[in-house]
């Protein structure tokens, strides 16, 4: 199948763009970017600097892809932004190239929901089948692992993670770092559990809610340390895998976890 591009978008002839891409009317596509297999571009969108975008992508109006960074150390360095297969990016949003100064890549995985008005600022990365709902926003050096939801109005401060399956409320501010499997909110977002719902989607069993709840308890309830949790969690991992995300999660903050 041929390509679909509108007779008013403007596509440099460096870019390089796979079949059975759309292109919308008046989008911008310049020299160094790529496009993957069926992906659809809406209109008025533009996708610049160094930047892939991989297979089955909809990206939607309006949006702006691969822009320098919003970062006053970037100087014009070749940095990219490497976006995965089969998301979709509502309108409006701002995806920002990497800076030298850290991966010189900002990365976005694979099926994502990616809701509008949501920035992704200088070299996050953002893991695959997560959701981050309207007007989100990620400061640089962000990362959300994989299965993560971020309620709209979420802002995520600088160089912090929110780790796997768990999810923050609406209107959250996060300072720090949010374990995996927790549900977090409030300014400054503040632990409130372990994401039940979430998980029994994924097919989690029983018994590994149930142990994922004592690790929990162990971080947050019982008056541990975090030394002495970990040690806890530890013991733990012997009958649920599930536990060793807890672990290698607290073991690597660098901020500290929400508390």
């Amino acid at each position: 199948m041929p390509l679909n591009i509108h007779q008013t978008a403007i596509v440099h002839p460096g870019a390089r763009i796979s079949e059975n891409v759309e292109i919308g009317p008046y989008s911008i596509i310049g020299q160094y970017v790529e496009i993957g297999e069926g992906s659809v571009i809406g209109n008025h969108v533009t996708i610049t600097g160094h930047t892939s975008v991989g297979k089955d992508n909809k990206i939607f109006h309006y949006c702006s892809i691969g822009e320098s960074p919003q970062d006053k150390k970037y100087s014009d360095e070749p940095t990219m932004l490497k976006i995965g297969d089969r998301n979709t990016i509502r309108e409006f949003c701002t995806f920002n190239c990497g800076t030298v100064q850290d991966k010189k890549v900002t990365t976005i995985g694979s099926d994502n929901w990616i809701m509008a008005y949501v920035h992704v600022a200088h070299d996050c990365v953002i893991g695959d089948n997560i959701i981050l709902a309207n007007n989100t926003s990620l400061a640089g050096h962000v990362e959300i692992n994989d299965y993560a939801i971020l309620g709209g109005l979420t802002g995520v401060h600088q160089h912090c993670k929110v780790g796997s399956h768990s999810i923050v409320a609406a209107g959250s501010i996060v300072f720090q770092d949010v374990p995996p499997f927790i549900m977090a909110a409030g300014y400054s977002a503040k632990p409130n559990g372990i994401n039940v719902e979430g998980l029994k989607r994924r097919d989690f069993s029983a018994e590994d809610i149930a142990i994922i709840k004592k690790g929990y308890k162990a971080i947050y309830r019982d008056g541990n340390t975090l030394d002495e949790a970990i040690s806890i969690l530890g013991i733990m991992a012997n009958d649920s895998l599930s536990i060793n995300l807890y672990v290698d999660f607290i073991k690597h903050s660098k901020r500290g976890i929400v508390r």
